[in-house]
């Protein structure tokens, strides 16, 4: 046989098993898996009891069966079979995982690709992801997490809130070209001309602006907690408004005539707090020019006061004797009953005419007064 006959024919034999390969991948023939079930050389040991876990996922562009399934970069098992829930139409991606590394119930499931043009693959994580210490392995550190959370186990599902994909170049690109003046990508080079133009002589400039920038980054950062609470309170405020919606309305309604009222009477309003500020002023004057004089008063003031704060408790008693005067409160210590015997003794000032006691000895019965002498030169 001539060598380019054998060499034809060898060409031939070449494309008919691919052809078959590719049916064989593509339908399956009867007895035969096909080529997409081949396990891939170097993949993910699975160890003796793997488990299986399902993650629900939008969709999983260029995701094939048998990717790897990694846990912070180290490959720990691999893609068994992809499916399409008719229901809702997202892709179930079957999980098989080495039964030694156990993750929190909790994971999450992320398609992400090993580099710009490289494979896609499946990377496992916690919630806040599963960052081992350096001196732990991603078994240990997988291990770590149980006392906080349970592990997935066997048959659970990873639903679609806890899944998510990486951005395609195709994505990347395009919003790209949507950001450079609808597509211009031709326009990056101007860009960079005059980006380049704008820093000229600037760099220093440019160089402050960044630390500026990175020293509150990191203060954000450093305060995050507090801006999360501060939106979490404005979060609960909105939503109390929201709630009170009707009676704000109703407040803000009746606002209306009142700011109508300011509105018509703002001419009054500008000449009172005009007023105001002349009478603030004269205020002011007046107490500079008659400070010294105040000053003298208030120490003249301060003996008075002084003596008012010794008399203490003795000036409202002897306020409380004032308004019962003569008949204090020791009066009626001296009431055995319903009548008070008071013995009057009165002295008459000179000159005053003392009538003579009557007579009454006519009349039975009665019993004469006493003549008592005026004092003092008084005429009896």
């Amino acid at each position: 046989m001539k060598p380019r006959t054998a060499r034809i024919c060898l060409a031939g034999a070449a494309a008919a098993l691919a052809t078959g390969l590719v049916l064989t991948a593509r339908a399956g023939l009867p007895g035969l898996p096909g080529i997409g079930t081949l396990p891939l050389p170097g993949g993910a040991d699975l160890g003796p009891h793997p488990y299986t876990v399902t993650a629900v996922f939008r969709d999983v562009t260029s995701l094939y069966p048998q990717s790897a399934v990694k846990v912070n970069d180290v490959p720990v098992g691999r893609v068994q079979e992809i499916t399409v829930d008719r229901d809702d139409w997202h892709a179930r991606v079957t999980l098989r995982i080495n039964g030694e590394v156990r993750l929190p119930e909790d994971a999450y499931a992320t398609l992400e690709q090993s580099s710009l043009l490289g494979e896609k693959y499946i990377e496992l994580s916690g919630p806040g992801g599963l960052t081992p210490r350096p001196d732990l392995d991603i078994r240990q550190a997988a291990d770590t997490r149980e006392a906080a959370t349970g592990r997935l186990a066997d048959g659970d599902t990873i639903p679609v809130a806890r899944t998510n994909r990486n951005a395609e170049v195709e994505e990347v690109f395009g919003a790209l070209s949507m950001l450079l003046n609808g597509g211009g990508i031709g326009q990056l080079n101007t860009i960079s001309r005059e980006l380049g133009q704008a820093l000229d002589g600037n760099q220093d400039t440019a160089r402050s602006a960044l630390r500026q920038v990175s020293v509150l980054a990191k203060n954000l950062d450093a305060h995050k907690g507090d801006i999360t609470r501060a939106l979490d309170h404005l979060n609960t405020l909105s939503a109390t408004v929201s709630a009170r919606d009707q009676k704000v309305g109703a407040v803000l309604t009746r606002l209306s005539p009142g700011l109508k009222v300011l509105k018509e009477q703002r001419g009054g309003l500008v000449t009172m707090l005009k007023a105001l500020d002349t009478l603030s002023a004269t205020a002011v004057t007046t107490l500079d020019r008659t400070q010294a004089d105040l000053v003298a008063d208030l120490r003249a003031l301060a003996p008075t006061l002084q003596r008012l704060a010794d008399a203490g408790q003795s000036l409202p008693d002897a306020l409380q004797v004032l308004v019962t005067y003569p008949f204090t409160d020791e009066v009626l210590t001296g009431v055995k009953g319903d009548y008070l015997n008071v013995y009057l003794r009165s002295t008459a000032p000179p000159g005053t005419t003392i009538l003579p006691a009557h007579d009454t000895a006519a009349t039975p019965g009665t019993v004469p007064l006493p003549s008592v002498p005026a004092q003092g030169g008084g005429t009896p």
